[in-house]
């Protein structure tokens, strides 16, 4: 079985209590700062790169930018920079660490409330968030066959660590965050690789994967990969080698056996079995059925009156072109139309919008509004998403959201949304989740998509 990469829990934040985080609306100065964590901690605001300050004070930057977004209390960064053992004068040190880093960056990036902070960062600002959105993009494309635009992602991901993550940051929080992303790009490495093996490049895998078990001679799916590599590029005598060596290893670390499916393997390498040697073909498109929804309720065949308000929604809707996203937006009391309004016009703009239109009722009047993890997975499936490869996480449903919508013009409908329009910048869950994000600064993705939403 392929072991799938995954996201480290530390990073999901819980369903529905991502206040601020990855998200449109964000005033100029926060959508042009970038930070990275997977190296040296680190700020731009444009091209300039800020100072940062001491050791402590990235620290503190770091594990609010790990939090994306969220609030952390002065007792939470106090227990991630010093742990048990804080000094006297900790919660001043906090927050003077605080001040001097609301000075060095741009207003309104670092947001003091209910008696802690948070980092607001625009949607790809951070190359955390950013290799994680390419990651479940690779998930995505590897689920349809198209191995080598996985591939491509992968290394994409991968390319952003730039050293050793949170490389000079003190504090038990930054030691356990160091740890967990330096497995998860270990997982994302052996995910790349079994796929590098998948297509066949079993020869240019084996000097990576002699390096890699040399760095990690504990781990052994590294050695099984690199047994099947030398298996199919004919040195099956080499490959026996190495789990031989793996054997004596354990057991003289460990005292353990070889796991069941590291042994199974060194068996049909003994029996020479013919499916070892068989692999795929690079697919160049993705085998997926391209789906064109029609969710549009029924329009009014009689509507009549309101001709101002129609031409000019239906010129904003089919106007924005390339990357540019339309977003309107219906205000009002219940009862006044605006439901039948947005849908006429979104009949009247359906031919701007040949891959499709979406619906959905966000049930803002209601008790209980629509979850964002569920209108993303009536979207993916209305999409032509299987079942089985919809993720659980909110996060993970937005980014495969996103790469779905690739290169497509579709009309998303938003009806009986509860909050504010996303012009204030404070928007609720289920319209963070169901807009289609533009995904900034990632290459890979250009799609185009309209969004259209009524208020109550």
């Amino acid at each position: 079985m392929v072991d799938v990469p995954r996201v480290p829990e530390q990073w999901r934040p819980a369903s529905g209590n991502t206040p601020g985080a990855r998200t449109e609306g964000h005033p100029p100065e926060v959508q042009a700062s970038r930070f990275s964590v997977l190296g040296p901690v680190r700020a731009w605001h444009g091209t300039d790169q800020l100072q940062t300050g001491s050791p402590q004070q990235r620290a503190l930057l770091a594990a609010l930018l790990l939090r994306e977004g969220r609030t952390a209390t002065a007792s939470e960064l106090i227990d991630a920079l010093w742990g048990e053992e804080p000094p006297s004068q900790a919660l001043a040190a906090v927050r003077t660490y605080a001040s001097r880093l609301r000075k060095v960056l741009p207003p309104d990036v670092l947001v003091s409330e209910s008696g802690g902070y948070s980092i607001q960062v625009a949607d790809g600002a951070l190359d955390l968030a950013l290799a994680e959105d390419l990651w479940a993009a690779a998930e995505k494309a590897r689920g349809v066959g198209d191995l080598c635009q996985a591939r491509t992602l992968l290394n994409k991901a991968l390319a952003l660590w730039d050293g050793e993550p949170l490389a000079g940051v003190p504090g038990p929080y930054a030691e356990t965050q160091r740890t967990r992303l330096d497995e998860w790009r270990l997982q994302l490495i052996e995910s790349r690789l079994d796929m590098d093996l998948e297509v066949g490049c079993h020869a240019e895998a084996v000097s990576e994967l002699t390096a890699l078990t040399a760095a990690h001679p504990l781990r052994e799916r590294l050695r099984e990969l690199l047994m099947l590599a030398l298996y199919r590029s004919g040195r099956q005598a080499e490959a026996l080698a190495v789990y031989a060596d793996t054997r004596r290893l354990l057991a003289d670390e460990l005292g353990v056996d070889p796991r069941p499916g590291l042994k199974e393997l060194q068996q049909r390498i003994l029996q020479a079995d013919p499916a070892l040697a068989e692999f795929s073909a690079p697919s160049p498109e993705p085998t997926a059925k391209l789906v064109r929804p029609a969710q549009l309720p029924a329009t009014v065949p009689d509507f009549t009156g309101r001709a101002s308000f129609v031409g000019e929604l239906s010129d904003i809707l089919s106007a924005a072109e390339g990357r540019v996203m339309a977003v309107s937006a219906l205000a009002g009391i219940g009862g006044v139309g605006k439901t039948t309004l947005a849908v006429h016009v979104a009949h009247v703009a359906r031919a701007h919008f040949p891959d499709g239109q979406l619906y959905v009722d966000l049930q803002g009047a209601g008790a209980r509004s629509a979850e964002p993890e569920t209108v993303l997975g009536a979207f993916l499936r209305a999409l032509g998403t299987a079942d089985s490869a919809i993720p659980d996480s909110l996060e993970e449903r937005a980014a495969l959201y996103r790469s779905v919508l690739d290169g497509r013009r579709v009309l998303v409908v938003l009806d009986n949304a509860r909050d504010v329009p996303p012009r204030s910048g404070r928007c609720s869950p289920a319209w963070r989740a169901a807009r289609p994000w533009s995904p900034a600064g990632c290459a890979w993705s250009t799609w185009r998509a309209r969004t259209w939403s009524t208020w109550t």
